[in-house]
């Protein structure tokens, strides 16, 4: 048992490591710094040096960092890390979903070297990490039965918290439904004033910003309607963990997204214009910060999504 907690906290500070390297990738692109890793960014990943690239390093090199860090001093400790994980599983996850697909897929496809295939160990490790932590068993809670079969008793209208969450996901939902559409050349009026007046980055050739949005639409966008439907009928227990990778996922994607939309490293004409900039950030922002939201008023109110035990099932779960 001590072996294995040893494995684990040395292969998170291996992670550590290469989120610093990452970091420093950021700055030297940035120009905060010269030199370190200017070899490895022009003949084996010039794809690094794209706006979605470099934020990609930053989020990795901060966030990633932090939660390899406080995951590492956790198995130190022999406590429960498994919410950090799945935090750190669906950012991680994501950002490998959109990078490597944008590298192939985009401008710099006709550049990708040898090194390029390097990632694959880089992305199996982390992911087998990732299911290790998802099989871990969930903390305790504190609910009785009886505060189980009282909270599940309420109605929709009875939780205003989670009736403002389930009118944020709709309109979560018809937003990510409506970028989806926007990169698939939708021809409607609406999509190409949105393209060319709010978030021209969609059409920028790099493909990052089409494949994230393909991305939401494919995925995004059915965990909506799903965690609607948990917030709205009682006993989805799978909801707590799923909102914490979601968040994750969305968080590393946006940061990702809205920063590359403003980067100097993107071309001018893909920038988000200086009259529509309040506008983007708004909506972006709000749609990052909803499905941590949804994270927090899980796991801080739980006793919605047990399951009740035997012979003690609330009327509202006869009907569900």
């Amino acid at each position: 048992m001590r072996s294995t907690t040893s494995r684990r906290s040395r292969m998170f500070a291996v992670f550590a490591f290469t989120s610093v390297v990452d970091l420093l990738i950021a700055l030297q692109e940035d120009g905060y710094m010269m030199g370190f890793m200017e070899f490895y960014t022009k003949e084996g990943g010039p794809y690094l040096r794209t706006a979605h690239g470099i934020f990609i390093c930053y989020w990795d090199g901060t966030v990633h960092y932090l939660l390899y860090l406080a995951m590492a001093a956790a198995i130190r400790r022999r406590k429960r890390y498994r919410n950090l994980g799945l935090y750190w599983l669906g950012s991680f996850v994501m950002s490998i979903l959109v990078f490597l697909p944008g590298n192939i897929l985009g401008k710099y496809s006709s550049e990708i070297k040898p090194t390029f295939f390097l990632a694959i160990p880089y992305v199996l490790v982390p992911c087998w990490a990732g299911l290790k932590v998802f099989n871990q068993s969930r903390a305790p809670t504190y609910c009785t039965p009886i505060m189980v079969q009282e909270e599940q008793r309420k109605g929709l209208l009875q939780r205003p918290a989670d009736l403002a969450l389930v009118i944020y996901l709709i309109l979560a939902g018809f937003f990510t439904l409506f970028r989806g559409l926007v990169v698939l050349d939708c021809p409607t009026d609406a999509c190409f004033v949105y393209t060319y007046q709010y978030e021209p980055y969609l059409r920028d050739p790099v493909a990052y910003p089409k494949v994230q949005m393909l991305m939401y639409m494919f995925y995004a966008l059915p965990f909506y309607g799903l965690a609607a439907y948990a917030l709205i009928f009682p006993g989805c227990s799978w909801l707590p963990d799923w909102a914490l990778v979601f968040a994750g996922a969305i968080g590393q994607a946006q940061f990702s997204h809205m920063g590359a939309s403003m980067h100097l490293r993107t071309p001018f004409t893909y920038r988000v214009p200086e009259d529509t900039w309040a506008c983007f950030f708004l909506c972006n922002l709000m749609y990052a910060l909803g499905p941590h939201l949804l994270a927090y008023r899980c796991l801080l109110w739980p006793a919605f999504f047990l399951h009740l035990p035997p012979g003690s099932q609330a009327p509202h779960k006869k009907q569900h």
